[in-house]
């Protein structure tokens, strides 16, 4: 993959980065993506791809597992953004929705969106405002608004945590794993959620994903990721209609649906690992 080329339309840029845990283990080698304003940018790939790694180095929380960036760069509105912490970049309107789903158990619903506004000073009357329109897009959590976080369903949890992120009124989320553990309706609403969000709130989306069919049917753009590496990336519906794409990733080839086990035995034919 080669460096990505600097737009006025990309608010975020990774370039040529690789990323090393424990001094020694090189996670990522060499990744490069544009995320564009106003876009929903899929991050695609099995488990162990390094897509959550990805995600973490431009959110500056690899230090917190003993992993850092040690080459390349990442901008955000053309500034390197390295030497920021996790808290300041939320200023700059950069949050991380972590994998798992991560509630503060013990609080409420309500209490655990109203935590995603504590970096903002535009006083109670704006952050109410967003709590309603949380509740629009998630009219679930109004319901369960009093309900103690750890005794909500995952759906719901997943709700909150998107919710919580949408209070410190993002430009930019990174979404790590959304349809993880959820039943397919629920993965269908989630995304659906996503991209109303993106349509009506205006925010940019970098979701890194394994339900690679369902993120092509909501994204406007991918990469895939193998081996900490981007193997492949083009428009969303370039990625549906590719035939090694549709094979080892939606499990379908010209000639119909292929078994997982099928597919499995094929790995060998993928072009990019000739």
């Amino acid at each position: 993959m080669t460096d990505t080329v600097a737009t006025e339309d990309n608010l975020l840029e990774v370039n040529n980065i690789e990323v090393i845990y424990n001094h020694v283990i090189l996670v990522l080698k060499g990744v490069s993506l544009a995320v564009p304003k106003g876009r929903i940018t899929a991050l695609l790939g099995g488990n162990g791809a390094g897509k959550t790694t990805t995600l973490k180095a431009i959110s500056n929380l690899l230090a917190s597992e003993r992993g850092e960036v040690t080459k390349g760069s990442i901008t955000y509105r053309g500034q390197r953004v390295a030497s920021l912490d996790p808290a300041s970049l939320v200023r700059k309107g950069v949050i991380q929705v972590m994998e798992g789903r991560r509630c503060f158990e013990h609080l409420t619903v309500e209490e655990n969106l109203l935590t995603g506004a504590y970096t903002r000073s535009d006083g109670s009357a704006a952050i109410r405002q967003d709590l309603e329109m949380v509740y629009n897009y998630f009219p679930r959590l109004r319901e369960r608004r009093r309900s103690q976080a750890g005794y909500t369903s995952g759906g719901e949890q997943q709700m909150v945590a998107m919710g919580r992120a949408l209070m410190s009124r993002p430009e930019t989320i990174l979404l790590d794993e959304p349809s993880m553990g959820l039943a397919p309706q629920l993965v269908e609403q989630i995304f659906e959620i996503v991209k109303a969000v993106n349509e009506g709130e205006g925010v940019t989306f970098l979701l890194a994903e394994q339900n690679t069919n369902v993120a092509l049917r909501f994204a406007h753009y991918g990469y895939i990721l193998e081996n900490g590496r981007v193997v492949m990336d083009g428009t969303a519906q370039a990625l549906r209609e590719n035939p090694d794409v549709k094979e080892f990733y939606l499990g379908m080839s010209d000639e119909g649906r292929k078994s997982f086990r099928d597919v499995r035995s094929y790995r060998r034919r993928k072009r990019w690992l000739a």
